[in-house]
């Protein structure tokens, strides 16, 4: 079973925390851990989509409820939770489930919009990109600014935006040679935010100051603009053909026979078929040809000309005369057309994309200002932050900086009444040695502050959500106990079962009546289409003619006539072979429910117990659930659970 999965399902069963602000009864008590009512009810409506509240079906759910509460209470006592791996793994998930918490939650909707608007449109731009590292120490960096700014005042004095793109001195794009800085139309969510944002943000014919990306400086041109043109589902079929580097003669060729299968599909040929047959395309053969979707919306781009000749398809099924692009020629075939979804539909998407792209830095950044007005934020770091790079050696960058060299531990900032001091900021830098990899030593403490004041808000409001936030404790509770059940079942039941073939081969040999064969037959059957080719059968088989040697006579012109099953049957599952005249050698062809049988019978097995090789996987699943309940037994004896029978039954009142 796969642990998501299986987490998935275990965490239903977990406590989460009362949404009842009046009196909350004890339903149940596991070693003196209390569970109120109204957690228990929480579970149980989620578990059942049609609740019901007899008797009967809340004692069977109290006791799967009750079972479970056993296996946790079993991983807590034997020290499961403190696990190097188990607590680094539910570290991974807390700080997914943390990450819609700490976002300023209005700014996030803000964008949410902000993103469908702009999918409502498609901007055409051309860039230049001047290459600097995100990390790059401030020299490097204002090369690159005033390098981007001399490619600005260039184009501004009217030189051609290609032409200087391509030249010695100009766009550092590796792309830029094939497409001059031509970038296409795109939309949101199609390029990163900063520059999504200056291209959405100016108008046609608009040059750009320098936009700073991850990636270095651009210097965006704004060519068009138009409505979004939704998302195209297409195939294609490729001849390839380089443009740069194929010779003319070769690259006519291809020409020639991207026409002549494009005239063959005009004239009925199955495009499916031809791609299969023709298509150089490796990746898209295998399902006729089929690409992602693509544009307005889409996460997949394809190359203009490619884009333009599908939109230019007025009908799903249309196919297009064979383009070029620089890697061949192109027959297109539309297979659906699907304008942009509303934003109703679309918002859950959209606010995927929003959280993990550039923009949720907005909105954490955002939401830490506001963190840092409530919790009384006060910086006094200049002295301190001053005194630190003083000791700086190269030992940073192992991340064992003698800290005690400092010769005082100045305070930084304090926040939520509790004082953070050089020393403190020493330590998380000798741990995070990522962020100071490539940093020149009188830098370091400087340029990573303000990292380290934000790691540190984040997490005093980490430790303050269970209580601002019960639906967020009660998620962290299920995380907790499903990943605990997951691993002592593994180590209890699931895992045990398979290594433990003493004990397996035991327990078979004491259910051995369990896994039975029933009467069988070791033949060779053959099912045919007509009783004309049944007895054609019968006389090859009679000649003791190989099964296969028979299929290929009977199938000689069709795939259909014929088809043989060569094994042991079990008769109460082969209801065709229940015929009372069979016997051992080649039989008479019968007829049943219009197919008509020849049976080569080679031994009737009597019904017997099944080896433990043949039944592996299903008494290994019985051993496990036996496994399962002797456990539970001892579980059971080791721990305390009390129900409250009248607060349970009070849920149907």
């Amino acid at each position: 079973m796969k642990k998501q999965l299986f987490i998935a399902l275990g965490l239903t069963f977990a406590i989460g925390t009362s949404v009842f602000a009046q009196e909350d009864p004890i339903l149940m008590e596991v070693n003196g851990k209390k569970i109120t009512q109204s957690e228990f009810l929480q579970i149980y409506l989620k578990n059942n989509n049609n609740p019901k509240y007899d008797q009967q079906t809340l004692d069977e759910y109290i006791e799967l409820f009750k079972k479970f509460q056993l296996k946790v209470a079993e991983a807590e006592g034997l020290g499961y939770d403190t696990i190097p791996k188990l607590r680094k793994e539910l570290e991974g998930y807390q700080k997914q489930l943390a990450q819609p918490y700490l976002t300023d939650k209005a700014l996030n909707d803000a964008l949410i919009e902000q993103a469908y608007n702009r999918m409502k449109s498609e901007v055409r731009a051309s860039h230049m990109l001047v290459k600097v590292d995100i990390n790059a120490n401030p020299e490097d960096t204002l090369v690159a600014y005033k390098k981007a700014m001399e490619l600005r005042t260039r184009l501004l004095k009217g030189e051609n935006f290609e032409t200087l793109a391509k030249s010695k001195h100009g766009s550092e794009d590796p792309s830029v040679m094939q497409n001059g800085g031509d970038l296409g139309f795109f939309t949101a969510f199609q390029m990163v935010y900063p520059f999504e944002n200056a291209a959405f943000e100016s108008k046609v014919g608009d040059i750009t100051m320098p936009i700073r990306t991850r990636f270095g400086y651009h210097i965006l041109k704004i060519t068009d603009r138009r409505d979004a043109r939704g998302t195209m589902r297409a195939a294609h079929l490729m001849i390839a053909a380089n443009l740069e580097t194929d010779t003319p003669d070769v690259i006519e060729k291809a020409r020639s026979k991207a026409l002549e299968i494009h005239d063959k599909i005009k004239k009925g040929e199955k495009f499916e078929d031809m791609v299969r047959s023709f298509s150089d395309d490796q990746a898209s053969i295998s399902n006729g040809g089929q690409l992602p979707v693509f544009g307005s919306g889409a996460s997949t781009r394809m190359i203009p000309v490619f884009e333009e000749a599908a939109f230019a398809l007025t009908k799903d099924n249309d196919i297009s005369e064979p383009i070029q692009s620089n890697f061949g020629f192109h027959i297109i075939k539309r297979l659906e057309l699907t304008p942009l979804k509303p934003f109703a539909d679309l918002k859950k998407e959209i606010e995927t994309k929003v959280n993990r792209d550039d923009r949720a830095a907005l909105t954490q950044d955002s939401y830490l200002e506001k963190l840092k007005v409530a919790y009384k934020f006060e910086d006094s770091s200049k002295e301190g932050l001053k005194n630190l790079t003083t000791i700086m050696d190269s030992t940073i960058y192992q991340g064992k900086l003698d800290l005690s060299k400092m010769s005082k531990n100045l305070p930084l900032f304090q926040i939520d009444g509790k004082s953070f001091s050089a020393l403190d900021y020493g330590d998380f830098l000798n741990q995070n040695t990522r962020l100071v990899r490539g940093k020149a030593l009188n830098e370091i403490a400087n340029s990573n502050y303000k990292e380290y004041v934000k790691q540190t808000v984040i997490e005093i409001e980490k430790e303050k959500l269970p209580a601002k936030h019960p639906e967020y404790k009660a998620l962290m509770n299920e995380y907790h106990d499903g990943i605990l059940l997951y691993e002592i079942m593994s180590d209890k039941v699931w895992n045990k079962a398979i290594k433990d073939t003493t004990g397996l081969q035991t327990y078979y040999e004491a259910n051995k009546s369990k896994y039975m064969w029933d009467k069988r037959y070791d033949a060779i059957v053959y099912e045919t289409v007509s009783a004309d080719v049944a007895k054609k059968v019968v006389k090859l088989a009679k000649k003791k003619i190989s099964s296969d040697s028979i299929t290929k006579v009977i199938n000689v012109n069709t795939e259909l006539n014929l088809k043989v099953r060569n094994s042991k049957f079990e008769l109460n599952k082969t209801p065709y072979l229940n015929n009372p005249k069979l016997k051992i050698g080649v039989n008479k062809a019968y007829e049943v429910d219009g197919k008509y049988y020849v049976v080569d019978l080679k031994e009737i097995i009597p019904a017997k117990a099944k080896e433990l090789n043949e039944a592996k996987g299903l008494i290994t699943s019985d051993y496990q659930a036996y496994l399962e309940r002797e456990w539970l037994k001892e579980l059971e004896q080791k721990h305390t659970i009390k129900i409250n029978k009248d607060v349970l039954y009070s849920l149907g009142k």
